[in-house]
């Protein structure tokens, strides 16, 4: 399938765009804050099946790195989409987003409510501050389970840093994420992503302490689905209370965690092919 990349300026940063498909377009926004798009890949390119994917990597991270004094707080974020809606010229979004994407979609549709069709919220990020907090606990606590440090221990003391340093760096990436899945050893199936931190902190300094909910009237009716993990460290609670507030359908994936294009890819590939703009319908 072909893709085609480009770099959109807008404003102070210089942003990277992949392209895939041909069809209506979905724009894709990946988690972080401070990561890249290719670690949703190859999972979520095939919904690239009668419409077009539009990812960017967001200011700050992957390939389009920002300088230090360039703010990267969640206003620049949204801010940043809609800017690229402009220059796209597309009158209204359909957007899936992915973990914080998923957060970031609903805080460019609470800025701009008329400028969305759908929003496609995968695995999202919680919408307060207390979630967060209640999920960083659990995933500190999944990291640390006793497989997962006694699997660490035997790579770190067995000497494959000194033999193959590449497979040493991706079973210590592999580790880190660990306790994203319902079966950590899946962690092996994720292309690897690296964080930029002063982005990351950023956009949660910028949050501060946050609640959306009070907000969610404004864009209650907006074609909406959800899709959660009953195993993701985000407490599936959060994507109830999302979904109810803004009047969408959710969809909870049994024996999955975060990473339902990688846990579930079948199940996922259906909901959300169902649900986004198609040629095909």
């Amino acid at each position: 399938m072909d893709e085609i990349v480009a770099e959109r300026r807008v404003g102070e940063a210089v942003l990277f765009e992949r392209r895939i498909g041909e069809g209506p377009p979905t724009v894709v926004l990946h988690g972080g804050p401070g990561a890249h798009h290719d670690y949703l890949l190859p999972g979520f390119d095939r919904l690239a099946v009668s419409r077009t994917l539009i990812y960017y990597d967001q200011r700050g991270g992957g390939r389009s790195p920002v300088d230090r004094e360039v703010p990267c707080g969640w206003q620049e974020h949204v801010a940043d989409l809609e800017a690229l809606r402009v220059l796209w010229g597309i009158e209204r979004l359909s957007v899936a987003g992915y973990s914080w994407g998923g957060l970031l979609a609903v805080l460019y549709a609470l800025e701009h409510p008329g400028r969305v069709a759908s929003l496609a919220l995968v695995s999202p990020a919680p919408v307060w501050r207390g979630a967060r907090d209640a999920f960083e606990r659990r995933l500190a606590e999944r990291n640390r389970a006793p497989e997962v440090m006694a699997a660490r221990q035997a790579v770190q003391e067995g000497g494959l840093r000194e033999r193959d340093a590449e497979t040493y760096r991706r079973r210590m990436f592999e580790f880190s994420v660990a306790g994203y899945f319902f079966d950590w050893r899946m962690a092996r199936d994720l292309t690897p992503f690296r964080l930029t931190g002063r982005t990351q902190q950023a956009v949660w300094d910028s949050l501060g302490d946050f609640d959306l909910r009070p907000r969610f009237p404004a864009i209650r009716g907006v074609s909406s689905l959800v899709i959660h993990g009953e195993d993701d460290p985000i407490p599936i609670e959060t994507a109830e209370v999302l979904a109810e507030a803004v009047g969408g359908r959710l969809i909870r994936l049994d024996r999955c965690g975060h990473v339902p294009y990688v846990e579930a890819p079948e199940r996922f590939v259906a909901a959300l092919d169902g649900f986004l703009p198609s040629a095909a319908r």
